[in-house]
């Protein structure tokens, strides 16, 4: 395979799908497997490690790895535009494994959690992919592949845990560990054999002491809105952690302000920038706490008489599976629809598609059927708007700073999901009714619940006026299909 994608291509990019594109997106899809076995398999042995380490920190093992997304994302998503994006998605992985491989052998909790946040790399896998799919190919071809390569993986939610199980039960919790070290290498060889790198480069320094500020005050800020529901609020620790994240933001936005080529360039984030990003957050949380809210009525049989509810627990696959479907399903659409009429269109039709769905699930919390197919159109809405989102914002951007926007937008996603699930979390606090469940664990009335919904049906309203002001400002802009010029410096994205 050739090494850059000038000799893999000479003359010009990706046209039109062909088998080596299919071989490329099926690798890319590989490679973002790991992030969601790195992020969920570890979850079906969270009993077996709290045993293991004698310990009752339940969320820091749960949380340890997504904030560590967070916390890798600014400096590799800079990396990958001035050294390439093939080198640093290898390189990613690489981290993702030797995390694996010391959460494997880890002798106390410490040490474990240095592992998870090894493995949580795995989670800038995503973007960094996204990056190199729009420098392999031109737009029309490079957004449907998108599309793609970032639902793809979804659909190993619904299969992981009949394939996990088994082996958690004849190898015991250490095995999760093994099958994501195996996955990451398998991973990083495909990508370093079968992706050629693109000749594309920014230029500049990597601003480290910018990245490490960004990216640490991003996950003690979300490490807080996770973690404080289990530690206090107020306790001494988690005070601690909100004045040190909000802190070292406050020196990045200085520091980006002062030095040349900051981390990310906050006075170049143009007006569409921020519209997408604005309707990213509002609609990524959306999604995410309505997530949240199903492992909660779904385990509310109805005859309790509360209001809502839809079994014992076992409607719970169902809706998972339904709704990874539906993420699959959108994204794949959503990237086609895209390469023919731009991205803004279908990130408007989702977020449109996802508020209806949300407010008819007020009277699907009581009714399985009607929740199922909410949870069809939810999905769908998910998939979309996340193809969508990384779509337009690369569509956005130069060439050299794809990288960069891309993993702008997954963290946005992050800070969406975290914020409003928290914001849910407490709705759902304030209202609770206790020992309704078998061993007397707690639930809300219906009254919160409703209310749980109404919030996250506003979060898609609130979505859909960026998205609206978006298509309108790029109505008359057609989609490229050739390699785009580089914009002036005053509509250029982070």
């Amino acid at each position: 395979m050739k090494d850059t994608l000038d000799e893999a291509a000479p003359g010009a990019r990706e046209h039109r799908w062909s088998r080596r594109l299919i071989l490329w997106v099926a690798v890319l899809i590989l490679a973002n497997v790991l992030a969601d076995v790195a992020i969920a398999s570890p979850m079906m042995v969270l009993p077996q490690l709290l045993e293991h380490f004698d310990t009752d920190q339940v969320a820091w093992l749960s949380a340890s790895a997504m904030l560590a997304g967070a916390i890798w994302s600014p400096l590799l998503a800079k990396s990958s535009d001035i050294f390439g994006q093939r080198r640093l998605l290898v390189t990613t992985l690489s981290i993702a494994c030797l995390g694996a491989l010391v959460c494997l052998v880890a002798p106390n909790v410490w040490i474990f959690l240095a592992g998870r946040f090894l493995q949580g790399a795995a989670l800038s896998a995503i973007f960094i992919t996204v990056a190199l799919i729009r420098q392999l190919c031109a737009p029309q071809v490079a957004m449907p592949a998108i599309g793609l390569v970032t639902s793809g993986s979804s659909i190993v939610g619904i299969i992981e845990p009949l394939v996990m199980q088994p082996i958690i039960h004849v190898f015991g919790y250490r095995s999760v560990f093994v099958v994501a070290g195996l996955l990451a290498v398998a991973a990083a060889l495909c990508v370093r054999f079968f992706i050629p790198e693109s000749s594309i480069r920014g230029t500049g320094r990597i601003d480290v002491g910018g990245a490490l500020l960004l990216g640490g005050g991003l996950g003690a800020v979300l490490a807080y809105a996770s973690l404080g529901g289990d530690s206090g609020w107020l306790s001494a620790g988690m005070l601690v952690l909100l004045v040190a994240g909000a802190g070292a933001l406050a020196g990045w936005a200085f520091l980006a302000l002062r030095v040349a080529e900051p981390i990310i360039d906050i006075r170049a984030l143009s007006r569409p920038v921020l519209l997408t990003l604005l309707a990213l957050v509002l609609a990524a949380g959306s999604f995410r706490s309505m997530l949240q809210l199903t492992s909660l009525i779904a385990q509310v049989p109805p005859d309790l008489g509360l209001g809502y509810g839809l079994g014992d627990g076992e409607a719970i696959g169902v809706l998972l599976a339904t709704s990874s479907l539906g993420i699959v399903a959108g994204g794949t659409l959503a990237g086609w629809v895209a390469g023919r009429f731009g991205p803004a269109k279908p990130l408007l039709a989702a977020i449109a598609v996802g508020a209806v769905a949300t407010f008819l699930m007020l009277a699907g919390v009581s009714v399985l059927p009607l929740a199922i197919a909410c949870w069809a159109m939810v999905g769908l809405a998910a998939g979309a708007i996340a193809t969508s989102g990384y779509n337009l914002a690369t569509d956005l951007a130069p060439p050299e700073r794809q990288g960069t926007v891309s993993g702008l937008v997954s963290v946005v996603f992050a800070l969406g999901s975290v914020v409003f699930s928290f914001a849910g979390s407490e709705i759902l606090k304030a209202t609770r009714v206790s020992g309704t469940l078998a061993g007397g664990a707690p639930v809300s009335t219906a009254a919160g619940v409703h209310l749980y919904v109404l919030m996250a049906g506003m979060l898609f309203a609130l979505a859909a006026v960026p998205a609206v002001m978006l298509v309108r400002g790029r109505r008359a802009a057609p989609v490229a299909t050739e390699a785009p010029q580089r914009p002036s410096p005053s509509a250029v994205g982070p």
